[in-house]
Formats: structure tokens, C-alpha cells, sequence
């Protein structure tokens, strides 16, 4: 599977919970990635599931931007995981937050 491809489904995963987040909160809250980082640690190939367990990160963000009216960072990192479980890329991206 073709990085950039892999990079989609990464960010889909952690931009999900950061527009859920953002839609629980009842506010209008901007959401851009300003960064992000990779690792590749075998070839993928077959079925890849990313993972994002970092839901918590982003509801704090939003809360402290909420609370400050200043702009917000977050780092929120998707596991790609094959068939057999093993990992096959770490993909990290850097969410901002804002009030518009």
C-alpha cells in the first residue's frame, strides 16, 4: 500500500475524534493538521486498520481553547496494524484548535 495512502487513512482516524470532539463541545471550533510525522516498519499489504486511542488528548485541547480563547496543539498518533496484528506504520499528526 502506497504511503500516501496510508497517510489518508491515518489522519481519517484522528480527525474523526477531533471533528466528535469538537461536535460534542456545541461550539464552532476550527480543526487544521499543522504537522505530522511517519514510521514505516513492514510493507503493507492485504487489509490496514489505523487505530487512534488518543480521543482524550484532543477533548482536552478543546476544552483549554474553550476556556482561553487561544488557539490549541495536539499530537495524536494512528497505529497501522495488518491481519496478523502487527504493526506496520505509526503515523503522529499535530491537530490545531481554535474558536472561530
Amino acid at each position: 500500500m502506497y504511503f500516501a495512502v496510508q497517510a489518508m487513512a491515518a489522519e481519517l482516524s484522528t480527525g474523526a475524534l477531533v471533528m466528535s470532539h469538537i461536535q460534542q463541545s456545541n461550539r464552532e471550533i476550527s480543526m487544521l493538521v499543522a504537522s505530522n510525522k511517519s514510521a514505516f516498519f513492514k510493507k503493507a499489504t492485504g487489509r490496514i486498520t489505523f487505530t487512534c486511542q488518543e480521543g482524550d488528548k484532543i477533548a482536552e485541547a478543546i476544552s483549554r481553547t474553550i476556556a482561553t480563547g487561544e488557539g490549541q496543539t495536539c499530537w495524536m498518533q494512528s497505529i497501522g496494524t495488518n491481519d496478523k496484528g502487527e504493526i506496520v506504520s505509526e503515523m503522529d499528526f499535530e491537530w490545531t484548535v481554535k474558536l472561530k
